[in-house]
């Protein structure tokens, strides 16, 4: 892999500039849908938020079988079909014009979007070897990121016209974007569907070790709302931090994951190093919690300088536990299963996203500092109890090569 922040020619960079595209409109949907249904569509902010809270639930029981769909049909038709169902449903907020249809809506765009990443990830499997899955998807996490960041910009001239029109061409350009997507899917090589082997009606959750690995993943990353709600809310009730410091720690994240995302990624090449790293992160992020929660009671210039060096704590530890966990997703998955499994895997993200708020107004706005430290102390006791069932996922029969070691089974690779 490429030190590079692009990615080699050929199915790689095919692959990141099919992220960059759907990305952008994506950054674009992200910072102007709340307004577009409450204030075109008519929408109560309540109800909208349960729509959505609804669609996302439907959307991470749909991937596993969307992903299941596409290790037997082949990853590359199911994700190019799904790109053009995500437009279509994007299309379809166009004309949503009442709560029902927006629900119906929103379940069809969760659902298509779950099933995409998974078919993806099952893609991305197929075409590049294990060595270099970790290196292309950090590659792939600064493209979205890069692709975001532009997106948000188009929303937000959007936001500053206020106008129909101009929401109506959000999400327009939102749809457009996963046609492109879909166009540039198609033309990466095909990769032959599997002759999935049985494993019962409950699929992935039979392998009890992986549930329990994505499990403690979904803890990891319930830090996930800290930089859109955690954080904004923590500096203008507890902190005499300016208010713009929240646009700026959002702009730091981005770039720093966007220039070093690949690099934070290059010593991880199998499971040894990838327990090792999901470690690290959790002191890292429990250093953030505890400098985050210097800021309260601070001068305004001390809790400014709080909040940025927790900042930059903070993604060093969002890097090294992504990078961390897109090795294991991969690495504990059985072959001839990786879009069933990608696709149970991705739903950590979506537990993270519901509960995640949640639990963080809870702790850190009513507990304060020591609601910082538990929130540091749960990731500590997650990160490192991904180590023993790692081991025992490793053990339950499935071969994997550690990338370090050589062409070695999952038991001996983390003996290390």
């Amino acid at each position: 892999m490429t030190n590079s922040l692009v990615p080699p020619a050929g199915p790689q960079r095919t692959l990141a500039l099919a992220q960059l595209t759907n990305s952008v409109g994506d950054g674009a949907y992200y910072v102007t849908s709340a307004l577009y249904f409450t204030h075109v569509v008519g929408l109560a902010p309540a109800r909208v938020g349960l729509g959505l809270t609804l669609a996302w639930a439907v959307g991470s029981l749909v991937g596993v079988p969307l992903g299941r769909l596409a290790d037997r049909r082949g990853p590359r038709g199911t994700a190019v079909l799904l790109a053009l169902a995500t437009g279509l449903a994007v299309a379809s907020f166009l004309v949503v014009r009442g709560f029902v249809p927006f629900v119906i809506a929103a379940c069809a765009y969760a659902s298509a979007q779950s099933g995409l990443a998974a078919a993806r990830q099952a893609l991305l499997a197929g075409l590049v070897s294990a060595g270099e899955r970790t290196g292309l998807l950090a590659h792939l996490q600064s493209t979205l990121n890069a692709g975001l960041a532009v997106g948000a910009g188009l929303g937000g001239l959007a936001l500053r016209a206020g106008t129909r029109s101009a929401y109506l061409g959000v999400f327009a350009l939102d749809a457009l974007s996963f046609l492109v997507c879909a166009g540039l899917l198609v033309r990466l090589p095909s990769v032959r569907g599997v002759q999935v082997r049985k494993a019962g009606g409950l699929g992935v959750l039979r392998d009890r070790p992986y549930v329990v690995v994505t499990l403690l993943n979904t803890v990891l990353l319930l830090r996930m709302p800290l930089l859109s709600l955690g954080l904004p809310l923590w500096i203008a009730e507890r902190t005499d931090a300016p208010t713009w410091l929240v646009s700026a720690l959002f702009v730091l994240n981005t770039g720093a994951v966007m220039v070093f995302q690949v690099r934070m990624a290059r010593g991880i090449t199998g499971l040894a190093s990838a327990t090792r790293a999901v470690r690290r992160s959790g002191w890292i992020m429990l250093a953030a919690c505890a400098v985050f929660a210097l800021s309260a009671g601070a001068s305004p210039w001390v809790a400014v300088g709080a909040l940025v060096l927790g900042a930059v704590l903070q993604v060093a530890a969002e890097m090294g536990q992504s990078a961390g966990s897109w090795q294991l997703s991969f690495d504990l998955a059985p072959a001839d299963r990786v879009g069933e499994y990608q696709g149970f895997f991705g739903t950590g993200v979506t537990v993270a996203r519901t509960m995640g708020p949640l639990v963080l107004t809870s702790l850190l706005l009513e507990w304060g500092t020591p609601g910082w430290l538990l929130l540091g102390g749960a990731t500590v006791v997650a990160s490192y109890a991904m180590g023993p069932a790692a081991r025992r996922a490793a053990g339950a029969g499935r071969a994997a090569d550690d990338g370090e070691a050589g062409a070695v089974n999952r038991q001996s690779a983390l003996a290390s």
